[in-house]
């Protein structure tokens, strides 16, 4: 008798303490999930935020110079190609705002050989020690701060 209340008392306190909650989903334009929760406030984004977003993309897109990659590397100044012993590049003011790092790999292993950061004490300057490299093609790498990589092979003999 005591098993068969103990049984029940814990089937009841089971039904007392199970409640369904409902669940909000919020989706992005692309479809990917952005909020999974219980809030249906969040869920339901209004058309003044959705403008007020758009706005900001917009503007922060248009203050950045278009700059496609030709252009990019003409004023960038890479020299001696081929490489012997140091590897020298130079850029103009204008692209240095736009550049967030150099980096350099070896084309057949895909081994970084080097990489740095773009910071002012560069002086728009940067100088390779490649003369413990193997001779082969190497791919001098430029990340910008957008987001894109523009890309050149150089040879080291």
């Amino acid at each position: 008798m005591k098993r068969k209340l103990l049984s029940a008392l814990s089937i009841f306190i089971g039904f007392l303490g199970f409640s369904q909650t409902e669940v909000y989903f919020k989706y992005d334009e692309a479809g990917n999930q952005r909020y999974r929760g219980t809030n249906s406030a969040a869920r339901q984004k209004t058309d003044e935020t959705k403008k007020t977003e758009e706005t900001k993309t917009v503007a922060s897109v248009q203050q950045m110079p278009a700059l496609d990659e030709k252009s990019f590397f003409k004023q960038i100044r890479m020299y001696p190609v081929p490489v012997n012993d140091y590897l020298t590049l130079d850029w103009t003011e204008e692209v240095d705002g736009l550049i967030e790092s150099v980096s350099l790999y070896q084309h057949s292993t895909v081994h970084w050989k080097f990489q740095q950061q773009n910071i002012p004490g560069l002086n728009r300057k940067l100088k390779i020690n490649m003369t413990g490299f193997d001779w082969g093609v190497y791919v001098i790498r430029f990340t910008l701060k957008d987001g894109r990589v523009f890309s050149k092979n150089i040879t080291k003999r």
